[in-house]
């Protein structure tokens, strides 16, 4: 695969930084940072450095700080996040625009995240469909059912995609019955949407993580499929493969560091919460952006090397209002997620 460089009418000097969530998982860690080194490779010879907003590191503040000492006076910044919920509408934002103000002279451009994309999607039904390839081709696609799993946030938003993802690939790829299921903070979590899938008569359910990398979540995911399969004899459980650094994966993140130069980086607003006053989210209408992160940077979740701890006094954001739902995060006390 050939190099793709970036204008050299641009500005400045170029770089690029992909801003990512963190992990207590060191093999989710190591994952990232293998698809930060594939965009290096394809982005040469511009410097490329990525960062994490919690629980590991470099933090995305010693990033940039890299990024500056190669002489970089433009970055372009791409969340390295699926869908647009919280963490890429204000965390990364935020601590983006506090260190440009720290630093005059210096431009960061912030783009979209990856998205409902075309791209996305073939790379999503190329793990699916390598799942099936190696469980064979006993069972025909209608007597299957697809359940793609999404790691849940607070925004219906951002949710709502990932149903939508999941409908684009029950749909193209012809299965019988499709399913969306959160590993967390929404619902319904995996444990009761594959109870439920369970009952519906199919001979055989996909479990698929529309995930990134690895990491607690995806493990919990795994585990809560094995867990229903042997309740469930009759039916053939296949546990497809995430998303991980699949080529299209990091054609994806190149199209929006090149939007991000070009300007081409309006997120979709019409269904944003913080912009509109979505049924049960009214409250959340005009919040302020800023981050609440900052007490979790670094590798120790309790205490980063700044030394801030848990107890850090800022305000947190509003409660979920679901959060007492019986198929939703309640469960999550009881490891039902």
């Amino acid at each position: 695969m050939s190099s793709i460089t970036l204008s050299d009418a641009a500005p400045g000097k170029l770089g690029v930084m992909v801003c990512g969530h963190g992990s207590r998982d060191e093999r989710a860690v190591a994952e990232f940072a293998e698809l930060a080194e594939a965009l290096k490779t394809r982005l040469s010879p511009y410097p490329v450095a990525h960062g994490y907003l919690e629980f590991a590191t470099p933090i995305i503040g010693d990033a940039l700080d890299w990024l500056r000492g190669e002489g970089v006076s433009r970055i372009l910044a791409v969340p390295g996040m699926l869908f647009a919920a919280a963490h890429a509408k204000n965390d990364i934002p935020a601590l983006l625009n506090a260190y440009a103000g720290r630093h005059p002279g210096l431009s960061i451009d912030y783009g979209r995240e990856l998205g409902v994309d075309a791209k996305m999607l073939e790379a999503a039904a190329a793990r699916i469909k390598k799942a099936l390839a190696e469980a064979g081709d006993s069972v025909p696609a209608e007597e299957t059912l697809l359940l793609v799993v999404g790691r849940g946030a607070s925004d219906p938003d951002a949710n709502a995609n990932v149903a939508k993802v999941m409908r684009m690939l029950w749909e193209g790829l012809g299965f019988g019955w499709g399913e969306t299921a959160y590993s967390g903070v929404t619902f319904p979590l995996v444990k009761p949407a594959l109870e439920r899938a369970a009952r519906l008569g199919f001979k055989r359910i996909v479990v698929f993580p529309y995930f990134l990398f690895t990491g607690v979540l995806v493990n919990r995911i795994y585990a809560h499929a094995d867990e229903v399969a042997e309740r469930h004899p009759e039916i053939e459980f296949i546990k497809a493969p995430y998303l991980g650094s699949h080529d299209l994966v990091v054609e994806t993140f190149i199209e929006r560091v090149h939007e991000t130069l070009d300007g081409d980086t309006a997120m979709n607003c019409a269904l944003c919460k913080y912009r509109r006053p979505v049924p049960g989210f009214e409250a959340e209408v005009g919040l302020p952006q800023q981050s609440h992160h900052h007490h979790v940077e670094g590798l120790n979740a309790a205490t980063s090397h700044h030394g801030h701890t848990h107890d850090h006094g800022h305000p947190h954001r509003p409660a979920y209002p679901h959060a007492g739902h019986p198929l939703g995060p309640k469960t999550l006390k009881g490891h039902g997620g």
